[in-house]
């Protein structure tokens, strides 16, 4: 009898020690499921948002994946001498892709662009007289971007295009508190040079070996500058690259207007992997 109720216990415990293991075997693969789920489930949305300064109301983009919970970098891109334009949120749209919440800013006011040379000049230049006008809209912007939920404000950075590289190398030369700033086919005869304020961003500026918007004149004054100022920067020249390499659609405007356009795959993708790994140091 003593033998056959000790069997029995046995066998309850065996039980016992089965169903433990069955449910944490189906904990980690409701783990699991969970996981595939929030991968499955991201959702990148882009809305539209107004914002102001005393004198100039500025309609911008903000674009983030609104199911992720967790804050993450914010980034502040900045358009070309065209103004707000479809390039500039598409760029917006590929930061929100890698995880962080992008704002397209309106540095021109009431969602200004251009299709033609002579309107982003007139426009380019309006917007780069009046420095104190010009600082607001960035400031104005900046808050913007902060004022959302899901960006952590100690982590920031801004990247920009042509004029928008420009004025992006110019507040951060400013001394703006920004992490990292990514500049493509910038002019580097900045409104604000470096060497007033100390720079806190670390810089990378991609440009075009032949682009004769940005002579080496003009490119090895800016180095001397930043190497002046003790800045942490990298220039990039890329062989063969023209003004606004990054856009597909800068071909066809250089032919229209007769201007030195071209976009160049090799050299758009190489820089957007160089502003990657800038924001691998500097933000995550």
């Amino acid at each position: 009898m003593t033998r056959y109720l000790n069997y029995l216990a046995l066998i309850a415990i065996s039980a016992v020690l089965i169903s433990c293991g069955s449910r944490q075997q189906k904990t980690a693969e409701e783990e699991a499921t969970t996981e595939e789920t929030q991968e499955v489930t991201v959702n990148i949305q882009g809305e539209e948002v107004t914002y102001s300064t005393d004198s100039t109301t500025m309609n911008g983009y903000l674009v983030k994946d609104v199911n992720a919970t967790d804050k993450r970098p914010g980034v502040l891109v900045i358009h070309e001498w065209w103004g707000h334009n479809a390039y500039t949120r598409e760029r917006a749209d590929m930061l929100a892709d890698l995880g962080y919440t992008a704002l397209a800013v309106d540095m021109y006011g009431d969602g200004k662009s251009a299709d033609h040379p002579e309107d982003a000049g007139k426009f380019m230049t309006e917007a780069l007289s009046n420095l104190p006008e010009a600082k607001a809209r960035f400031e104005q912007a900046l808050a913007t971007l902060k004022a959302d939920p899901t960006v952590d404000t100690e982590r920031i950075a801004v990247i920009g295009y042509c004029f928008g590289g420009s004025v992006a190398l110019s507040m951060a030369n400013a001394g703006y508190d920004i992490n990292a700033v990514a500049a493509f086919h910038s002019g580097l005869g900045l409104p604000i040079m470096p060497g007033g304020e100390e720079i806190k961003a670390e810089i990378l500026v991609c440009n075009g070996a032949a682009d004769p918007f940005v002579p080496s004149e003009q490119t090895d004054a800016w180095k001397a500058a930043m190497d002046g100022a003790g800045a942490n920067y990298k220039y990039i020249a890329y062989e063969g690259a023209q003004h606004a390499f990054t856009s597909q659609g800068a071909t066809a405007m250089g032919e229209k207007f007769g201007l030195p356009l071209a976009y160049q795959k090799e050299a758009d993708e190489q820089s957007w992997e160089e502003m990657k790994s800038l924001f691998s140091r500097a933000l995550d």
